[in-house]
């Protein structure tokens, strides 16, 4: 999971956790159970393919409401 982060800048990591945690807690889940795992490796994917840094949560949300 940590080394999915080791490509992005101290603000992205920022970025990705803050967009990560909002995701979890919204649905009540736990940042290092699968789900949580999972959403972090989906958002720095969307920061790595220059999704608007505004828009990560709303783009995090979209994608892994459709899985």
């Amino acid at each position: 999971m940590l080394l999915s982060l080791i490509s992005l800048n101290d603000d992205e990591i920022t970025i990705v956790t803050d967009a990560v945690r909002q995701w979890c807690c919204e649905r009540k889940l736990d940042i290092d159970s699968i789900e949580g795992r999972h959403a972090i490796t989906v958002a720095v994917d969307l920061v790595q393919m220059n999704t608007d840094c505004d828009r990560l949560f709303a783009a995090l949300s979209k994608q892994l409401d459709h899985q």
